[in-house]
């Protein structure tokens, strides 16, 4: 459940971010400006707090926990994307297919899509990371699954009950939480490295 919820919204966080990102780093201006603003007030909530804050009042259930979860994941995208958008439309390509008068929409889709997707996929990996540690916490608040469904969160908080007589009860959802956001961290980090276009190939 913990991995269901993770990868929704990181894909769903994705998708927002992503255009949002495109639409900014292209179009420029008050635009870029207006949501560059969004992005900084985004940041500077707490993430555990703003998603307390929320799932609190909307309830705890995985559709409101997805929701949760993606809001506080689409401003990375945004950033990153934007960046990478930003030193693109300026290429010779870029300008190549205004001169031959490509609409924007197929200049964003077909031209410079395509070179910030790798971009978007080191950043979603690392997103991921971030977001099982997150759910897991709202879970172990608590805020996060239900039962009788399982999550890793809720199943470290049942385990302190019997740390003392059966501490494999808490240990195990510990380890695999520990392995899962490593793995999706070291696999971000890999990426990063592989997809660099500044990399030296030998």
């Amino acid at each position: 459940m913990t991995l269901m919820i993770a990868g929704c919204a990181v894909a769903l966080g994705g998708i927002v971010g992503i255009s949002l990102g495109l639409v900014s780093g292209y179009f420029g201006g008050w635009i870029d400006k207006l949501l560059m603003r969004l992005v900084d007030i985004q940041l500077a909530f707490p993430l555990m707090l703003l998603a307390l804050l929320i799932v609190s009042v909307s309830g705890p259930s995985v559709t409101n926990l997805i929701l949760v979860l993606s809001l506080t994941s689409w401003v990375r995208y945004t950033r990153v994307i934007r960046s990478s958008v930003l030193s693109i439309r300026k290429k010779e390509f870029i300008l190549s297919a205004h001169a031959i008068g490509a609409g924007h929409l197929r200049i964003i889709t077909r031209h410079i899509l395509p070179n910030v997707l790798a971009s978007a996929l080191v950043v979603g990996t690392l997103e991921l990371a971030r977001t099982i540690v997150l759910e897991a916490g709202l879970s172990f608040l608590g805020l996060g699954v239900q039962p009788p469904a399982a999550s890793w969160g809720r199943m470290l908080a049942d385990g302190r009950v019997y740390i003392d007589s059966a501490w494999w009860i808490i240990t195990m959802p510990g380890i695999a939480l520990v392995l899962t956001v490593l793995g999706a961290n070291l696999l971000g980090d890999g990426l990063r490295e592989l997809l660099d276009p500044r990399r030296t190939r030998k």
